[in-house]
């Protein structure tokens, strides 16, 4: 009686969560469900993109900072003594 009581409980249980399996994959390829799923991605690539772009313009801005530093006209270790101001050296 008991293991009677033990399959009949197992059954229901595994058969509420096939109904339940089968409902959420009929859901999923819905029109809605394949918009949702497509609508996450892309919100997940889009702030994947925006980190990029975030990481790429601060790249950049440390490049530029450098490269103004070191060859910027102003820049008097570049000068040699004959080079007058504002002048790049070899270019006169």
């Amino acid at each position: 009686m008991i293991g009677r009581l033990f399959y009949l409980a197992a059954g229901a249980a595994l058969g509420g969560y096939v109904v339940h399996r089968v409902n959420r994959a009929r859901n999923a390829l819905t029109p809605g469900g394949i918009a949702d799923r497509v609508e996450g991605r892309v919100s997940e690539y889009r702030g994947a993109l925006q980190e990029l772009n975030e990481d790429l313009t601060e790249a950049v801005r440390r490049e530029e900072a450098e490269m103004l530093r070191r060859y910027a006209p102003g820049n008097r270790a570049l000068r040699s003594a004959d080079t007058p101001p504002g002048e790049l050296p070899g270019h006169g």
